[in-house]
């Protein structure tokens, strides 16, 4: 009888610890960091799925709470609103020459929205080349403010108002066939060899083509808003160059 109960209590023990086992294996795999595959994974393309990375803890908010969705077909993150300038960096990717692709959403709310991707962040705060777009200004009626749809900036040292009053319609351009302003719309952004094209919508011609206000070589990328501005991410992908 005593030698069935040491063989019951046994049992008990070990299963125990097989279930502490397992429990500690799962929270291991829930806090392993994602790893991102495509079926171009041999040409270096890699897609990001957001809302998986922000449940996963690999984003890291500046300035912004970000939530996860899945409407209108797509599924991504919106970033909140807040005054002053706001990213959701992607942790442990280092970018250096390729391609940016994916699917921003804004809105037409005149001068409270301003939506785009940063890169070559040094990880120093507000240190980054960043492309936006203004989404109020894609159709409107006056020609001036519709120049200045997509920008360029190369942050702190060369912000837009620094490039306006100095090189006037150089780093800013109308986006020709321009999206809705409230609706979505796709952005390649070609980094190669210090120039910059950004292309809107799948269209052949750059909307914007500048060259790289500073000599930073690689760094972090990021989900970009600016002043008092929210905004919609899907469909991120990266292809590295070498």
């Amino acid at each position: 009888m005593k030698e069935n109960l040491l063989f019951i209590v046994g049992l008990w023990v070990a299963m125990l610890g097989a279930q502490s086992s397992y429990a500690q294996a799962v929270k291991r795999a829930r806090t392993r960091p994602i790893t991102f595959t495509t079926r171009d994974a041999a040409n270096k393309k890699v897609l990001y799925p957001l809302a998986e990375m922000l449940k996963a803890g690999e984003l890291e908010l500046v300035n912004r709470e970000a939530t996860a969705f899945e409407a209108d077909g797509k599924k991504g993150i919106k970033l909140s609103a807040r005054e002053n300038d706001g990213v959701a960096w992607l942790k442990n990717v280092d970018f250096t020459d390729g391609v940016i692709e994916l699917d921003i959403k804004g809105k037409d709310v005149l001068q409270h929205s301003f939506v785009g991707i940063a890169f070559h962040g040094t990880g120093a705060p507000n240190i980054m080349d960043v492309v936006y777009f203004r989404p109020f200004n894609f159709r409107a009626p006056d020609s001036v403010r519709r120049i200045h749809a997509v920008q360029y900036v190369s942050l702190p040292q060369f912000d837009w108002e620094i490039l306006r009053e100095k090189y006037n319609g150089q780093y800013e351009k109308e986006i020709r066939l321009p999206p809705m302003a409230d609706g979505w719309f796709h952005v390649k952004i070609m980094v190669k060899n210090l120039h910059v094209l950004v292309f809107v919508d799948g269209h052949s011609n750059p909307s914007l083509a500048v060259k790289k206000l500073n000599s930073t070589t690689h760094g972090k990328v990021g989900l970009w808003v600016g002043n008092t501005s929210d905004g919609e991410f899907a469909n991120l992908t990266v292809t590295y160059e070498p």
